[in-house]
């Protein structure tokens, strides 16, 4: 019988791959700005809806955010941003 393989195991094994990682890698920024609205959205305990409608934008477009399946306007970034009493700034890379 095989074994299952968890995420964390799978993961390793195809970072391990040089085209995955490089890939994988290109989407941190993405990755970042997901994680970063969650977590500022739920310290300020709202839901989808509830930042949606204050930020003028429809649920389904904070449901793209945070899943990264979307390619957001800098004006909506900007506006979510300020509802959670965030702002944008561009840093120098890590490169």
């Amino acid at each position: 019988m095989k074994k299952f393989t968890t995420f964390d195991e799978f993961m390793e094994e195809e970072l391990k791959n040089p085209e995955f990682k490089a890939a994988y890698d290109a989407l941190e920024p993405e990755f970042a700005l997901a994680s970063s609205m969650i977590e500022a959205r739920l310290a300020k305990k709202m839901t989808q809806a509830e930042l949606a409608k204050e930020a003028g934008v429809q649920q389904t477009t904070i449901a793209r955010l945070e899943s990264g399946a979307s390619n957001p306007t800098f004006s909506t970034i900007h506006r979510v941003a300020a509802v959670l009493g965030k702002e944008l700034r561009l840093v120098g890379s890590r490169s």
